[in-house]
């Protein structure tokens, strides 16, 4: 006996889609393919004719490119709270180092 399948239906530019997935992920899946249309959408209201294999391809880039931003962004923002943190044990060191040499 065949276990019930989960997953969602999506629309992606107007076809539908059913995709398997764990009954914890329907809503992120949901999701990602709201966000995949809007793209998708935007790029072909550029006004060129293009496929839609090619917007696919241009959306996946345009997402791609912003996912890698972002994470470059994100480690940027971790070296830096690395950095401050170094630095404010230094600065407590000195000062500790100060307050034992004035008793």
């Amino acid at each position: 006996m065949k276990s019930a399948q989960h997953g969602v239906k999506v629309s992606i530019l107007g076809r539908e889609f059913f995709v398997g997935c764990k009954e914890s992920e329907r809503d992120s899946l949901q999701n990602a393919a709201t966000y995949l249309d809007k793209q998708m959408r935007e790029v072909q209201s550029t006004g060129k004719l293009i496929g839609v294999d090619r917007c696919a391809i241009m959306a996946a880039l345009n997402i791609s490119h912003d996912y890698l931003e972002l994470r470059r962004k994100r480690t940027e923002s971790a070296d830096t709270k690395s950095r401050v943190r170094s630095l404010q044990k230094k600065i407590e060191d000195v000062m500790q180092e100060q307050t034992q040499l004035t008793l």
